[in-house]
């Protein structure tokens, strides 16, 4: 019976070893850039990083190109 909890709390301290770095960083870049609206959408929707990662690499850079534009 303890082998299956063994087994899970190995992935779940794999998983947070994976989300917490990304979610950090989404966030911080989020509050640096001050997307109120995508701040909150990060803090409450775990996404196992994916949204996180589309944020930091896309949707941030897409802020960049405009504001350069004008």
């Amino acid at each position: 019976m303890m082998g299956i909890f063994d087994n899970n709390l190995i992935f779940l301290g794999l998983l947070l070893v994976w989300v917490l770095p990304w979610k950090g960083l989404a966030l911080w870049e989020a509050a640096r850039r001050e997307d109120k609206w995508w701040f909150i959408a990060l803090l409450l929707v775990n996404s196992l990083a994916v949204l996180d990662i589309l944020y930091i690499f896309i949707f941030s850079k897409r802020k960049d190109k405009k504001e350069s534009s004008i």
